[in-house]
């Protein structure tokens, strides 16, 4: 009787039932046990929403001292914050978080200057800075105030036609403007035909696209800042004499340019693929810094109606090229005319140069020279700059020049919207498949296997 129980077809079942629920319930343990000792996540999402950015990593990996983030709140909506500070603590040891309740520990709230619950303080070193959201580039922004303490400032030139850092139009530069507030930048224009002299407190000096010619004065103002260890960052579009689309040669300019080695050509960059002919699309980059991780991450950038540029080391400056046009690419030097004939063979063949990134010896110690010139403007006005890496090449094209090239990365990218836009036909189809079609099938199907087995 025994045997026979042995063999009997339920013990088989139940014996293999019970070895699947023991190596089930062994794996659960396993997996909880790594979990509590590793904190690991996946982020699959398409733009990596749920994970912090190589920028927050770069940042925080680095640091040299320990920091703590309190987070002030009720101890019930603790966990709203949890688990984005959970992150940064997860990325370096030296990342402490501690939990404030505001009510209990009034005078530690009030001495903090708290005014809201749920609200985030970061502490390295001596220096405190809350953040201004509870959102990564709020409480990576605190982290980035407390570590830049000297104030920086990006200085735009106005008074020639430049894009305005406070004109929200799609011309305008108010975003660009943003992002450098972001990574701890002031900002504020400067007219040096009213004073021909760069500013001392300028750490950086933008020309955005001018349409008219500077004068003598201004140009001499721009070399002698640079040649004393400045730092200028130029954005010169191609000279188009077409319709409104008056745009000066700036001889003056593009002189002072060619004599540090970078000649800049009065030519139109026309992409036979992809976005149009008119956007010249960058997927090919060099190493230099600025764009280092823009390449590593295969990251585009667009740029429209963008010129070409020839690079070389002079006396006492040494040019990098930081990328080219793609190799369907070419330039034209028929800048009157909206008409161009891309079978002409005078036209120049892509690859071509459109930004490099050089620097000036002064001869003194810790004292150099910094300047990037990109031959287009329109890549970072409030229309263009959210292109794919515009953005991070703006930014990581300042922070080199202000010699922060811990700042250098790939920022938080905004929050994709995937709703599906659907008609009110398509609406219906879904439903009549949904809640009808498919359930039909499924009681179609079953009783065919029980008719089968009847």
């Amino acid at each position: 009787m025994a045997t026979q129980w042995l063999k009997a077809r339920q013990t088989k079942y139940g014996a293999y039932a019970a070895t699947y629920i023991l190596v089930v319930i062994a794996v659960i343990v396993v997996a909880n046990v790594l979990a509590n000792r590793y904190n690991k996540s996946y982020d699959t999402t398409s733009n990596k929403r749920y994970s912090l950015s190589e920028q927050t990593a770069k940042i925080v990996k680095g640091l040299s001292q320990p920091a703590t983030i309190v987070y002030f709140s009720q101890p019930r909506h603790f966990q709203e914050g949890k688990d984005m500070l959970d992150e940064y603590a997860n990325l370096s040891p030296k990342v402490h978080v501690e939990y404030v309740d505001a009510d209990k520990e009034r005078e530690r709230t009030l001495a903090a200057g708290i005014k809201n619950y749920g609200t985030a303080v970061v502490q390295i070193g001596a220096k405190r800075e809350e953040a201004k959201s509870m959102t990564e580039e709020g409480i990576t922004g605190a982290f980035i105030r407390d570590l830049k303490s000297n104030t920086r400032t990006v200085c735009f030139l106005t008074g020639s036609g430049e894009h305005q850092i406070d004109d929200s139009d799609r011309e305008g530069f108010s975003q660009l403007k943003q992002f450098l507030g972001k990574d701890n930048y002031e900002t504020r224009t400067v007219d040096l035909l009213q004073k021909p002299e760069v500013p001392s407190d300028c750490t950086t000096l933008v020309v955005a696209g001018p349409t008219r010619n500077y004068v003598q004065p201004e140009v001499d103002a721009i070399k002698k800042y640079v040649e004393e260890g400045g730092r200028a960052f130029f954005m010169l579009d191609p000279p188009l004499k077409i319709g409104r689309s008056q745009i000066a040669d700036n001889d003056a300019l593009t002189s002072l340019l060619q004599s540090w080695g970078v000649t800049v050509d009065k030519d139109l960059i026309l992409d036979l693929s992809g976005l149009g002919p008119q956007v010249a699309l960058v997927r090919s980059y060099s190493s230099q810094p600025i764009v280092a991780e823009i390449k590593r991450t295969g990251t585009r950038t667009g740029f429209p109606l963008a010129r070409s540029i020839e690079i070389k080391n002079g006396a006492k400056t040494n040019v990098e090229k930081l990328f080219d046009s793609s190799t369907s690419s070419l330039a034209t030097t028929n800048l009157s005319s909206d008409h161009v004939n891309v079978q002409d063979p005078k036209n120049k063949k892509g690859p071509l140069t459109i930004a490099a990134a050089g620097t000036y010896s002064t001869g003194q110690q810790n004292s150099q020279g910094r300047f990037v010139v990109i031959g287009n403007s329109g890549w970072a006005t409030n229309g263009f700059i959210d292109f794919d890496g515009n953005g991070d090449l703006a930014l990581n094209a300042v922070n080199w020049l202000a010699s922060d090239e811990d700042l250098i990365s790939i920022r938080p990218k905004q929050q994709e919207d995937r709703r599906i836009s659907m008609t009110q036909r398509q609406f219906n189809g879904v439903v009549v498949t949904s809640q009808f079609l498919l359930p039909l099938i499924v009681v179609v199907a079953g009783f065919g296997v029980w008719w089968k087995r009847r």
